[in-house]
């Protein structure tokens, strides 16, 4: 038994944690209090479903439920981006997209090449965090893109008076939205191991595994971060600045509450 690993007496006891946070915003009257015990609750549930659910696909399934699971995680992640992207034209269609080209591309190249075993047990977590950094770039810049949009309508439609395109009119929005999707994925590239030991290196190691190949595989997965995110993002950029304009170059109405 590792003892690095916590018994699920000590998950239990971890609980204790999550008390002084609940007491905070009942003390302070946040209107939080519920929310906090309920996502602390339904975070272990899910937790737990998923490594049920990991140990069946793991044991019977292989490469094929790998597959299944990880087209579930890329649907899922992009209700999420359309939600938050609410008003946006066609915001599913565009987010699921952007997440499965930049999670798609990403996960094709490691397996090509051979940096990754294609395996279920590798394949799913490697996903994951794939399809999680590909979610996180397109939510931004779609969420930022759609804000653009609505508070920038009357300098884009004066560009478009003047007899600009479309594309020119709303390029130097789309430059600012593509840089601010951008900086979060950058700049955990660029301090990675400064500020703290990320996630995929900190388990390995508590798992027993040497530093220097914790190191390894985290180099990996800090490259491939970038590159779901800048995949996704631009994906999400090039379908999101189609559905903003209709045939005659004209900048449609966002609603406020529609999902595309």
């Amino acid at each position: 038994m590792n003892t690095a690993v916590p018994t699920w007496a000590g998950v239990a006891a971890s609980i204790a944690l999550v008390l002084p946070a609940i007491a905070v915003a009942w003390h302070r009257r946040l209107d939080l209090a519920r929310d906090i015990a309920v996502a602390a609750a339904r975070a272990g549930v899910q937790l737990a479903a998923v490594g049920a659910i990991l140990l069946l696909v793991f044991q019977h399934t292989g490469v094929a439920g790998a597959a299944g699971c990880l087209a579930l995680m890329v649907i899922t992640a992009g209700r999420v981006c359309a939600g938050r992207s609410a008003g946006l034209p066609r915001a599913l269609p565009i987010a699921t997209t952007a997440v499965a080209v930049g999670s798609g591309a990403t996960l094709g190249v490691l397996l090509a090449l051979g940096v990754i075993a294609p395996q279920a047990r590798v394949v799913i977590p490697v996903g994951g965090m794939v399809v999680s950094g590909a979610m996180q770039a397109t939510t931004l810049l779609l969420v930022r893109l759609r804000d653009e949009a609505r508070t920038a309508r009357p300098a884009i439609e004066a560009r478009l008076a003047l007899g600009l395109p479309a594309v020119e009119a709303f390029a130097p929005h789309l430059r600012s939205t593509l840089r601010t999707a951008l900086i979060p994925a950058v700049d955990a590239t660029r301090t990675v191991g400064l500020i703290s030991l990320p996630g995929a290196m900190t388990g390995l190691i508590l798992a027993g595994v040497d530093p220097l190949t914790a190191i390894r595989y985290q180099i990996v997965v800090m490259y491939m971060m970038l590159s779901a995110a800048a995949l996704a993002a631009l994906t999400a950029a090039h379908l999101a600045e189609r559905a903003l304009f209709d045939d005659v170059h004209r900048l449609r109405p966002l609603t406020a509450g529609t999902r595309g």
